[in-house]
């Protein structure tokens, strides 16, 4: 599932690609993808102009020229594609926004959505989520007071979304690795040193991810080359029974409340 650094790095990638241009026609080939019936999206998207981008939580959101804008979730299995349709992967598409010649393919939404909102409505909906990991205002101290009120698994907390927004499976157990804690300590047992390692750890993860392109291999467009560069850089994700690469020892997988966690248990408190 994208988290925060795949979708800042679709952010930065369709902010070069379509931010200023016009949607020259809207196809919804699954009416459940969006928030009102297929006809009043297409009709209300429809020659519409993307003036930017932004990203709540995991949610890319268009901005559009009246106000308004579109939030998309891809969830499990979702990711975009940009470009003619004879270069466009063999991949059913719930919806497809034109831009001239070339179109934005969304596929894999049998979980997500593509949902357009008022800014209220908008703010509404992203009222119950946390604060932004890297924000600037979400200090150490703010982080430490947030985290230690809670009880349960570290990991747990880490992927509450009304906790803190954009941290998913993968990059909860990166960066505990590279704090050196594992993800399925108790959050009452957390010192105030291991906060602030958590926090230092969760902004040099999230920065060398996004500098890399996130985790997610499917290319973007014809030519992609930073979509999912950082997916052979995990440290601990996906890596179960090879070697860590701080100590040598094999990366664990076990599970925690039905979610993959990896970790490794000689370097990982």
């Amino acid at each position: 599932m994208p988290e925060l650094p795949e979708m800042e790095t679709y952010k930065a990638l369709l902010s070069k690609k379509t931010a200023g241009r016009t949607i020259t026609a809207v196809s919804v080939e699954r009416p459940k993808s969006v928030n009102m019936t297929a006809q009043q999206f297409i009709e209300q998207v429809s020659g519409r102009t993307i003036t930017g981008y932004d990203r709540r939580a995991k949610q890319l959101l268009f901005l559009l020229d009246d106000g308004r804008l579109m939030a998309l979730h891809l969830m499990l299995g979702g990711w975009m594609f940009y470009g003619r349709e004879e270069d466009k992967p063999d991949r059913t598409s719930q919806v497809i926004l034109s831009f001239g010649e070339n179109q934005l393919y969304f596929m894999g939404l049998r979980l997500g959505h593509l949902h357009l909102y008022t800014q209220d409505e908008a703010n509404q909906v992203f009222a119950e989520l946390g604060p932004e990991p890297t924000a600037p205002s979400f200090t150490v101290e703010a982080f430490a007071a947030l985290l230690s009120s809670k009880r349960g698994a570290l990991k747990t907390k880490l992927l509450d979304q009304s906790i803190i927004a954009g941290i998913g499976n993968c990059y909860s157990d990166e960066l505990c690795h590279h704090a050196g804690i594992r993800p399925d300590r108790s959050i009452g047992g957390l010192s105030q040193a291991d906060y602030a390692a958590l926090y230092r750890s969760m902004h040099a993860v999230f920065e060398e991810a996004i500098q890399y392109g996130g985790y997610m291999e499917n290319p973007l467009y014809v030519g992609d080359t930073l979509t999912g560069g950082y997916n052979d850089r995990c440290k601990v994700y996906d890596r179960e029974n090879q070697p860590c690469y701080r100590c040598g020892q094999p990366i664990v997988k076990e599970m925690l409340n039905s979610r993959k966690m990896f970790y490794c248990s000689n370097c990982q408190r």
